[in-house]
Formats: C-alpha cells, sequence, structure tokens
C-alpha cells in the first residue's frame, strides 16, 4: 500500500471533520457580532459542551458501522441499534432542557453563574433533537466508509456547513434573537441537513451492495455482538466528551470565570481543527487495514501526519494568525481574546499527540480490542481529573491548567494504547519487533 493511497482515502474524511469544526467557530464569530456576546458565548459554549456530552454515546457509531455492516442483515440490525440510541438520547436532552434535572446539573454540578444559566437553558430545548440526528448520519457515514465511499461523508459535512454557516448568519443580520437562540437554531438545522444527505447517499448502496438480493458476506450479528462491540467504544466516547463539562467545571471555579468560560468554546475550537487531522485516522485504519502488508505504511503515514499537525499548530500559535483569527475573525474582545491567545502556547503538543493516540484506537478497533480502547479513556480521564484538581486545589491559571491536563492525559493514553497494541502487532506485521516500534 503507497502513501498517495492512504492519503487519498483520508483525505475526504479529514476534510468532512475539517468543514465539521469550522462550524464552530462561524456561529461564535456571529455571537460575538450581536450584543452582551461574553455571556451568550460562554452560554453557547455550555450548550454545546452538554450536547455533545449526552450525544458521547453515539459518537462512535461511526467505527461500528464501518466495521460491522458487510450485508443487509448487518445493516438493519445496526439500524435497529441505532434507532434505540436515538429514542434514548431525545429522552435525556428532553429530562435536561424541559425539567428542574437542568438547575441540578447546570447550577449545581457545573456552577454556572446565573447570569449565563439563564440563557443555557433555551438553548438546550432548541438541541433537543441533536442526538438523534448526528445518531442516525453517523451510522450512515460508516455505511458509506466501509464501502469506500468517504467522499460523500465529506459532500454531507459540507452541506451541514452550509445550512449551519448560513442560517446564524441570515439569523444574525435580520433578526433580533439573542445569539444562543441563534446559535443552537444553527447548530440543530446543521445537523438536520446532513442526516438528510446521508439518508440520500446511502440509497445506492441499499439498492446494490445491501440489497435483499444480495447474499449475506458474513455470520449473522447478533444484537448481543452488536452492544457488546460497541458498548465500550460508548464508554470511551462518553469519558472523552466529559472533559468538557470537566473543564467547565473548573473555569467556572478560578479565577476571572465568566472571562474564561467565554475564552474557552473558541480555544476549544480552534483545538478541534488542529485535531481534524487525528479525528479521521480511526476509520481509515479500520477500512485500510487488510493484513500485515498493510500495518508499516499506516503507521508511517500516521506518524508522519503527527509531525505535519505540530508543525502547523506552532506556526499559527507564533505568528500573526492567531491574533488575526482571534481578533479579526472572531472579533473577541480585548480582555477574552487576550486571555485566549495567551493560553494557545499551553495547548502546543495537544493535537499532534491525539494523531497518534488516534492512530492506535485504530489499530486497536480494527483487531476488535474495543475494550482497550475504552480503558485507555479512562487513563486518560484519571489523568484529567487529577490535573484540574491539583489546578483548582492551588488555584492556577484556568485555561493553562486545562492545557496541561489535557496534554498530559492523552500522552498516558497513547502509553497504555501502545502497551496493548504489542499484543496485536506480530501477527499485523510480523517482521516488526516491540525493538523497532
Amino acid at each position: 500500500m503507497k502513501q498517495r493511497d492512504i492519503f487519498w482515502f483520508w483525505l475526504p474524511l479529514f476534510a468532512s471533520w475539517l468543514l465539521m469544526t469550522a462550524e464552530g467557530p462561524i456561529v461564535s464569530a456571529a455571537i460575538n457580532r450581536l450584543p452582551n456576546e461574553v455571556i451568550m458565548l460562554a452560554a453557547q459554549g455550555i450548550v454545546v459542551s452538554l450536547s455533545v456530552t449526552i450525544e458521547s454515546p453515539i459518537i462512535n457509531l461511526l467505527a461500528t458501522s464501518t466495521a460491522l455492516v458487510k450485508d443487509r442483515a448487518s445493516f438493519l440490525q445496526v439500524r435497529r441499534f441505532t434507532v434505540h440510541w436515538m429514542i434514548l438520547l431525545t429522552a435525556v436532552t428532553i429530562l435536561i432542557a424541559f425539567t428542574p434535572v437542568f438547575d441540578l446539573v447546570v447550577l449545581r454540578w457545573l456552577g454556572t453563574p446565573e447570569p449565563v444559566a439563564q440563557w443555557v437553558r433555551p438553548g438546550m430545548q432548541i438541541m433537543t433533537l441533536w442526538s438523534a440526528a448526528i445518531a442516525w448520519r453517523r451510522f450512515l457515514q460508516g455505511v458509506l466508509i466501509g464501502f469506500n465511499q468517504p467522499r460523500k461523508m465529506a459532500w454531507g459535512t459540507a452541506i451541514r456547513l452550509l445550512a449551519s454557516g448560513g442560517s446564524v448568519i441570515v439569523m444574525a443580520s435580520f433578526t433580533n434573537w439573542p445569539g444562543v437562540v441563534n446559535g443552537a437554531t444553527a447548530l440543530m438545522l446543521g445537523v438536520i441537513a446532513e442526516a438528510i444527505y446521508a439518508t440520500w447517499a446511502v440509497r445506492p448502496l441499499l439498492q446494490n451492495e445491501l440489497s435483499a438480493e444480495q447474499p449475506a458476506v458474513s455470520p449473522p450479528l447478533t444484537y448481543r455482538d452488536l452492544f457488546w462491540f460497541h458498548l465500550p467504544l460508548a464508554g470511551t466516547s462518553v469519558i472523552i466528551l466529559l472533559v468538557q463539562p470537566l473543564v467547565t467545571f473548573s473555569l467556572a471555579r478560578l479565577d476571572r470565570p465568566t472571562e474564561s468560560l467565554a475564552a474557552w468554546p473558541v480555544v476549544f475550537q480552534i483545538m478541534l481543527m488542529a485535531r481534524a487531522a487525528s479525528l479521521a485516522l480511526p476509520e481509515a485504519v479500520i477500512a485500510l487495514t487488510k493484513g500485515p502488508t498493510t500495518y508499516q505504511p499506516i503507521r508511517r503515514f500516521s506518524l508522519t501526519l503527527a509531525g505535519v499537525v505540530a508543525v502547523a499548530v506552532a506556526l499559527f500559535t507564533f505568528s500573526p494568525l492567531a491574533r488575526l483569527y482571534l481578533f479579526g475573525v472572531q472579533d473577541m474582545t480585548a480582555e477574552v481574546g487576550g486571555l485566549a491567545e495567551s493560553s494557545l502556547i499551553y495547548f502546543l503538543p495537544f493535537p499532534a499527540l491525539t494523531v497518534i493516540s488516534m492512530w492506535l484506537r485504530g489499530v486497536l478497533i480494527n483487531g476488535r480490542k474495543t475494550t482497550a480502547v475504552n480503558v485507555a479513556m479512562v487513563v486518560n480521564m484519571f489523568i484529567t481529573i487529577v490535573v484540574l484538581a491539583a489546578g483548582l486545589a492551588g488555584q492556577q491559571p484556568g485555561l493553562p491548567t486545562a492545557a496541561v491536563a489535557l496534554s498530559l492525559a492523552v500522552l498516558a493514553e497513547i502509553i497504555y494504547l501502545g502497551w496493548r497494541a504489542q499484543q496485536l502487532w506480530p501477527v499485523l506485521s510480523p517482521k516488526v519487533t516491540t525493538r523497532s516500534i
């Protein structure tokens, strides 16, 4: 397998993630140009944080669908599984957005300042169907990737970006709605548009490779097997996305809480864009790993990608681009923008380390070692909690503490994943020894 073959398969997935990560900056840029921008941006950050935490069990439906959907019967089984998750997570969202549970979660657990919390509730109510739309499109996108059609996933994300970005610009220009209402509505419209496109894009597969007339290509996939395959991945996603509320919890209790809560969504979006290259890796590794001959080329591609990401993040941080983005594109206030800019240097190693962890995660998922991936995220969460707790105890600056916590956590995750992946390396590449790794 040549490096260019891996690159051209990975590129549409990367484009999809990059477009997806561009959605947040567009929304926050619109909010920053509306009244009461600091409060609204802080509220929007918590709305997104809670929404992605609720949806976390189905984030890895992409990997599950890619790995397990091979014929009509397995498609129908994973679809049934997806619908069950859609119902469950919608009920959880309703519970938080429309009942007194909101006060428990947002005010007591997260410690959100009252002026911010009052705007979080309408945002969460608008996002009621967010998890359902995400689950459906992740399931179908996994099918597209598994049948070697990653470009359709990128087109779907482009449609989502046009829907969300276009709608937030229109609402900001022609309505007097509060910023968080504009932002939540735009995000909701975007994922609905992408889910509709994914439903249309998968139709040719349902009429051909996944039609009822095609013979089964794998042993029957039982609901039990599907559940136990996905459960560790769901746990992994939950743990990953719990990091967002944990950081929010810490920032709300450290110095300058409102400014830090307003700066954090923008810093997080920058880091999300920087990690888009890595987030596209697991599915590429799963789809392209076909035996011993493919291991070495994929490893080389992943390590090269980590180096490229490290250089790109450094260039952004130490050049005028960071200031241009924060104060030009995002139009942040001097106080909040300065806080965000000064914290970027602490996040430098985080995106490159994420590339390595995602490569190892893909190797283990392909080898059906999903429990190891879950344990690795427990390690990640433990380190995150320890460092954030130390920062709270010492009343350290909020954003630098978050950066150190995230970087040390992913480093610990890599160490664990590498140790577990050693069990698979002799199978994937018999000529590779532990020493040569």
